[in-house]
């Protein structure tokens, strides 16, 4: 849609949710309600609850600006409702947010597109586990499947670590993974409009980029525009779009590689929602990379919204 055909729309700003992140969601929600109200568009944030179908027939929403992040908001939940009342919505469709959300089901797509990944093991609930039975050594990630902002994942350097990572990641989720710990540097692509524009480099004062480094001022240095070499650069770039497409995503979205000293850029996950509040990465690449500041970015997510099936 154009901005004069969005001016003329009712746009829901929908945040909050009821997931684990709602805390980061509320300031992402806030933040783009904000540019868009200064934009000049009649936009109403909305706190995304189960009564949600009844609030957007009651607000007449008629575009929806979805900044919720983790479950029933990133992993195609509430883009399935917005199809089904037919009302346009921002950022990737069902299936691209519902396998994006799932680190399980995006392996073994990143895999059929020829892209690297950590080596891993699923563990289910329930089931015996042998840890003296992985096939490849400490250290390892362990982490739930369908949590995003590095909720429930813990770094396992010995074995006697390993019981209480597996239980806080089983608090949040029936199936976890168990990955081979990657040494490289954390790289964070920017997708907008379907393609790569532009990267940063995040060193976490905490031992990786966790709930904290990600959401505290100070704990993590942002590094923007990267240091690599510019090969190393290109294909960083290209392997996050690569990831992006491969998910069959739409409009924008942040990629999170680890790219080693041999050269490998190791795709971890696509964020089909990336944060949009103060400290996030997009608003940060997207400025300093693209020079678009965030109330032209949040303007331009908005102007790729429709539906999708």
């Amino acid at each position: 849609m154009t901005k004069e055909q969005l001016k003329t729309k009712k746009i829901g700003v929908l945040l909050g949710g009821l997931s684990a992140e709602r805390q980061v969601s509320l300031q992402s929600g806030a933040a783009v309600h904000k540019a868009l109200l200064a934009r000049g568009y009649n936009a109403v944030a909305i706190d995304v609850d189960r009564s949600i179908a009844q609030t957007l027939v009651k607000e007449r929403v008629e575009v929806a600006f979805i900044a919720l992040h983790g479950r029933y908001g990133e992993d195609g939940a509430i883009q399935g409702l917005l199809e089904l009342m037919q009302i346009p919505y921002s950022g990737s469709g069902v299936l691209a947010s519902a396998m994006a959300m799932n680190k399980i089901y995006a392996k073994l797509v990143f895999q059929a597109a020829g892209l690297t990944i950590a080596p891993y093991q699923v563990l289910r609930r329930g089931e015996a586990f042998n840890p003296s039975a992985l096939p490849f050594p400490l250290p390892v990630v362990v982490k739930p499947s369908q949590e995003g902002s590095s909720v429930g994942v813990t770094i396992v350097k010995e074995q006697a670590q390993l019981q209480a990572a597996m239980e806080l990641a089983f608090g949040y989720d029936a199936e976890i993974l168990v990955e081979r710990f990657i040494k490289g540097r954390e790289i964070q692509i920017g997708i907008l409009d379907d393609r790569a524009i532009g990267a940063i480099e995040i060193v976490p004062k905490n031992e990786f980029y966790d709930y904290e480094a990600k959401y505290t001022a100070g704990m993590a240095e942002h590094i923007c525009p990267v240091d690599l070499a510019p090969e190393l650069y290109r294909k960083a770039l290209a392997t996050g779009q690569a990831a992006h497409r491969a998910l069959g995503c739409s409009g924008y979205s942040r990629v999170d590689l680890l790219v080693t000293d041999q050269g490998d850029c190791c795709v971890l996950e696509v964020n089909t929602l990336p944060g949009m509040t103060a400290l996030s990465l997009l608003p940060e690449i997207a400025q300093k990379e693209a020079g678009l500041g965030f109330e032209e970015l949040v303007e331009r997510i908005l102007a790729i919204a429709s539906l999708k099936i």
